[in-house]
C-alpha cells in the first residue's frame, strides 16, 4: 500500500492529507516492510527538494521525522 500512495505523490507532485494519513497509520502500527521504508525515503526526498507539495499545511508529520532518521 505505501508504495502506491507514494507512486501516486510522484506522479501527482503531490500529497494529500488522506494519503498522509495513511502513511501515518502504517507506520504508527509498525507494518512497513524495508521497501516501504525506501519508498517513504524517496517521497521524504522529494518533499524536502520541492518535488512533491503536501497538500497538508501543517507541521511535518511523525512519520516523516521517523524517516530522515533512518540511516541512508
Amino acid at each position: 500500500m505505501i508504495n502506491r500512495i507514494v507512486e501516486s505523490a510522484i506522479q501527482n507532485q503531490c500529497l494529500s492529507v488522506a494519503s498522509e494519513g495513511l502513511i501515518c497509520q502504517v507506520v504508527r502500527s509498525r507494518m512497513c516492510s524495508p521497501k516501504d521504508l525506501e519508498a517513504l525515503q524517496d517521497l521524504v526526498e522529494g518533499i524536502d527538494r520541492g518535488e512533491i507539495l503536501r497538500e497538508s499545511k501543517g507541521q511535518m508529520s511523525q512519520w516523516v521525522q521517523s524517516v530522515r532518521a533512518i540511516p541512508a
